[in-house]
């Protein structure tokens, strides 16, 4: 590899620039007309326009994003996350045309992506799994019967869904049959595929992920946990390493789980596992992501490993350049994603110009963001304004410097999230880790989010 083509936008892009220019790779940054005066477009060795504003006509228009490798010579592609990430007929075309792609072969992503797939998978390296049907249920009369026998509540979840989206709950079976074929047009109309599948609910669990290596020697090996469970309708909001939930046996099973899971779907690369723990801490496969997560950064602070670097490091077919044992976690590290978003109205996107934007600096804190002041944020994509990570000797000791550095954080002009993350690290039950994935939808219910309202716009 000599040349990386990214195949993304924002802190995404800017991150995998900088992470290329580390080890001495020319970089190409592509950009919709929205994103022309965008940092990755200006940090990056050269730069093409691929499109009009809209993702659907510039991010995700394969022929215009191969089209930029062929004029400005790159010979390899990173996908970022989201967009095209985790498209394995894009990464078999990149493949086919003798491009680096810079993430796990088609084949694996085709296989991870398909979500009963991925469960009948970790049930063969013997991976806890959550009861459900066994893989895709067609009709309504074969889904009822299998509802019936697992037991309500019960999730319909589309096999190519992700990032939380692609699920519905059914309570009863009057509610199952409401959900049950809007599940299958939603999952058609979202992801041009209409199959589901069935899943037993877990009732209030936490939502943890392992992060993972492969090489493709044969070497593979966890990078520790990340707890993701503070979300707001299944987006993640909060990410922390190490969890609270997650005791030092439990990390070893998990961990090893996701490794035998890398190994029998031939991965090489970085990935991550996704799980859920249920009350009494018993954990169930859910689903894999084959790219860099948007929360990689909590790892990297926590263990030391630039999760971008070895990914182009692998790409290469360069072996691991550790062990497990060579693994250690010892910080504890939070992420807030500051997102323009207005929290009292239950975080509707808020675009618009950033009048200032002043992040906050100091020991143990890294911001990651391609804002600046006079930014405009687009109306045609994620509402993300910056990752604030922040670590300390202790959690207590990182809720302490992260309450410092969301108090430097001074955005002007738009909403944003600071205010909510303010607020949670003052709540009792966050702070006592007493929490699970229906907290912040509970708090918006009761509307204890409503205060926040006028202190949002002044950052």
């Amino acid at each position: 590899m000599k040349k990386v083509l990214i195949a993304n936008r924002g802190e995404i892009a800017l991150r995998v620039i900088r992470a290329c220019h580390d080890i001495g790779l020319q970089t190409v940054a592509v950009y919709s007309k929205a994103d022309a005066e965008a940092l990755h477009v200006l940090h990056a060795d050269e730069a093409i326009c691929i499109g009009e504003s809209h993702s659907q006509k510039s991010y995700l228009k394969i022929p215009h994003i191969l089209a930029a490798c062929e004029i400005t010579g790159a010979d390899s592609v990173h996908p970022g996350y989201g967009f095209l990430s985790e498209n394995a007929n894009f990464a078999s075309i990149c493949e086919s045309c003798g491009l680096t792609f810079i993430g796990p072969s088609s084949q694996a992503i085709a296989l991870l992506g398909n979500k009963s797939q991925a469960k009948a998978l970790a049930k063969q390296v013997r991976c806890p799994v959550i009861e459900g049907s066994e893989g895709t249920v067609e009709d309504l009369q074969q889904a009822l019967d299998v509802a019936q026998s697992i037991g309500y509540p019960v999730f319909i979840k589309a096999v190519a869904g992700g990032g939380g989206k692609g699920i519905r709950i059914a309570q009863d079976a009057n509610d199952f049959r409401r959900q049950f074929t809007a599940a299958k047009t939603e999952a058609q109309s979202a992801f041009g595929n209409p199959a589901v599948y069935l899943e037993k609910m877990v009732v209030n669990p936490r939502h943890v992920e392992i992060q993972f290596a492969a090489d493709v020697q044969g070497n593979a090996l966890h990078l520790g946990e990340r707890d993701c469970t503070i979300q707001r309708k299944r987006q993640k909001l909060i990410e922390e390493t190490p969890s609270l939930a997650v005791t030092d046996k439990m990390r070893q099973t998990m961990g090893e789980a996701a490794v035998a899971i890398a190994k029998q779907a031939q991965y090489h690369t970085v990935g991550t596992v996704e799980f859920l723990l249920d009350e009494n801490n018993n954990f169930y496969f859910m689903e894999v992501n084959t790219r860099i997560q948007v929360e990689h950064t909590i790892t990297e602070e926590a263990t030391g490993v630039d999760l971008v670097r070895l990914q182009l490091d692998l790409a290469a077919k360069k072996p691991l350049p550790f062990t497990q044992k060579d693994i250690t976690i010892t910080p504890h590290v939070f992420q807030f994603r500051i997102n323009a978003e207005n929290v009292a109205q239950n975080f509707s996107p808020c675009p618009g110009l950033l009048e200032y934007y002043m992040p906050p600096g100091g020991p143990y804190v890294r911001v990651d963001s391609s804002c600046y002041p006079g930014y405009r944020i687009p109306p045609y994509y994620d509402s993300m304004i910056a990752k604030l990570i922040v670590k300390g000797k202790s959690r207590a000791d990182a809720i302490m410097i992260a309450k410092r550095a969301l108090s430097e954080f001074h955005i002007g002009g738009i909403h944003s999230t600071i205010p909510f993350h303010k607020k949670m690290l003052s709540n009792d039950a966050f702070i006592r880790g007493d929490y699970n994935l229906t907290f912040v939808d509970r708090l918006v219910e009761e509307g204890a989010l409503a205060d926040l309202s006028m202190e949002q716009k002044e950052g």
